[in-house]
């Protein structure tokens, strides 16, 4: 369950002050946007934005990477019913493979804010922000660790890459997709140099590996 947030409160969450500075200045909605899936060798890369009410805050929301999966899924459900909107945006792998994976991502953060169904008064990024100035934004280093919104757009974006990644699996079983989401660990590039890539690898991440391949 949420709880109630309460402006100028004393012990207002460490991860509630960079919105209540907002807040302050009129600015009540808050998009929050990160991504997941920028370092792996195979799948998509997603990216979330959400905006939830200035009086609503959960304890347990948090960087999705600090989070069980088990967890996650049960803090996607609750950003779900909670915010007033949100939005999702996919690229794959031939696509990353074609922009390079920083325009990847900035297409999928923009297809997110896109399906956003109010207008943001004020966009905060993890890490970097998008390169164009349409909107008032800001980008925070650490974001999903020091931004309740970012931290909610982190967990919508980890679930729903993580269950696109379960999937794969279920076509291609011998990569173990379902432990490493496609992230390139040991059993991964082994799996790799054995088999070759699949359809959902990322060819321009696969160079040395397939280079060692064929060696």
């Amino acid at each position: 369950m949420g709880v109630p947030v309460v402006i100028d409160a004393p012990g207002i969450p460490a991860n509630l002050e960079i919105e209540q500075i907002l807040w302050k200045k009129g600015l009540k909605s808050i998009a929050g946007v990160d991504e997941a899936g920028c370092g792996p060798l195979a799948g998509p890369v997603v990216a979330a934005a959400v905006i939830f009410p200035s009086d609503y805050f959960h304890p347990g929301v948090k960087d999705s990477k600090k989070l069980s999966a088990v967890r996650r899924e049960g803090l996607y459900a609750e950003i779900i019913d909670h915010a007033i909107c949100f939005g999702v945006g996919i690229v794959h792998h031939g696509e990353i493979d074609r922009l390079n994976i920083r325009q990847a991502t900035f297409k999928a953060m923009r297809m997110a804010l896109g399906q956003l169904k109010i207008q943001p008064d004020y966009i905060l990024f993890d890490g970097y922000e998008l390169p164009e100035k349409l909107f008032k934004q800001e980008a925070i280093i650490n974001g999903d660790s020091h931004s309740f919104t970012i931290a909610g757009a982190s967990i919508l974006a980890k679930v729903t890459r993580d269950r696109l990644m379960l999937e794969y699996h279920q076509k291609y079983p011998q990569y173990g997709f379902r432990q490493h989401k496609g992230y390139g660990t040991a059993f991964h590039r082994e799996m790799l140099k054995k088999y070759g890539p699949c359809p959902i690898h990322r060819r321009t991440f696969l160079t040395r590996i397939l280079e060692n391949r064929d060696k």
